[in-house]
């Protein structure tokens, strides 16, 4: 008997060291692909970042990765004040920033009310900003622009601003909805009790509350209305239009109109600059963003 019992021990041993070592062989694999996707993704930008510093020659007949001759910033200044980036992106900063700003106050507010609130509709209402989600948005454009022309608010930073909270509302409402289904009832009604009202409640009570998932949302809305291009092209339009433009209107403005005599340390400057102000959102808010993304499986 004990010499069975030995047997069977020494395999439940074997067969846990057997598992063990298929664990560490499975996270080595994970690891060299996390380390070749990494190379991948900043490969490009590291690219981008060097030659930003280089002349054409050093650019087109130079090694790819090797560093520049100088780390002057006379290539920033050029594409900050000659190519007017400085005043596009200064145009995108405000409009992403009022933009972002509407659709987190209306898209939280929507979220809220079809999240916690039981009444006729819900449920379609929901699926009606959902859908949202399954328009591609180059369809849309055609109409857009007859719209935005017959109210006048083409060529507008008010236009742009109400299509980037139209073109945001679907996933933000999506996002939220789920979020705030997750928040407890209770206090909700502790609040109700003791006689908040219903703005009060969503401002000073479930707000705070849903801080981690507003926050993770409102990155991902910055994201998507900084880089955007499509709609600014379309609705930035007719004379004087280029005043208004975006960073991405500018960027590409840049390689368009110079042709054949492109500066592109400049254009490879502009492009720097346009990242950079990304990366430092999602560095500072890294945290934020995973603890939003993660608090609904948590809980």
């Amino acid at each position: 008997m004990t010499t069975l019992t030995a047997a069977v021990s020494e395999k439940k041993s074997q067969k846990k060291v057997e598992t063990h070592r298929q664990v560490r062989a499975f996270n080595g694999l994970a690891h060299v692909a996390l380390v070749f996707w990494a190379l991948v993704t900043a490969g490009p930008l590291i690219w981008v970042l060097l030659a930003s510093f280089k002349s054409n020659t050093e650019i087109f007949l130079g090694e790819p990765f090797a560093l520049p001759d100088s780390f002057s910033l006379e290539t920033y200044i050029s594409a900050w004040d000659q190519a007017h980036i400085g005043r596009y992106f200064l145009n995108s900063v405000f409009v992403v920033a009022v933009s972002t700003a509407g659709t987190m106050l209306f898209g939280s507010m929507a979220a809220y009310v079809l999240a916690r609130y039981t009444f006729p509709g819900n449920r379609v209402l929901y699926y009606v900003f959902v859908s949202g989600l399954a328009f591609p948005t180059f369809m849309a454009l055609a109409p857009l622009f007859h719209i935005l022309k017959n109210f006048g608010l083409l060529n507008s930073y008010l236009g742009l601003i109400l299509v980037y909270i139209a073109y945001s509302l679907p996933f933000t409402v999506f996002f939220l909805a789920a979020f705030f289904r997750t928040l407890p009832h209770e206090i909700d009604e502790a609040a109700t009790v003791d006689g908040a009202s219903h703005t009060r409640k969503f401002f000073q009570i479930m707000m705070p509350m849903a801080k981690s998932g507003l926050v993770s949302i409102t990155i991902f809305n910055i994201v998507g209305q900084w880089n955007q291009y499509l709609l600014p092209l379309v609705i930035m339009q007719g004379q004087g239009a280029d005043q208004k433009w975006v960073l991405t209107q500018g960027i590409a403005n840049i390689s368009t109109q110079a042709g054949y005599h492109a500066e592109w340390s400049t254009l490879f400057a502009a492009l720097t600059l346009s990242i950079l102000p990304m990366i430092v959102v999602y560095a500072i808010f890294q945290r934020q963003i995973q603890a939003g993304l993660t608090a609904g499986a948590v809980k």
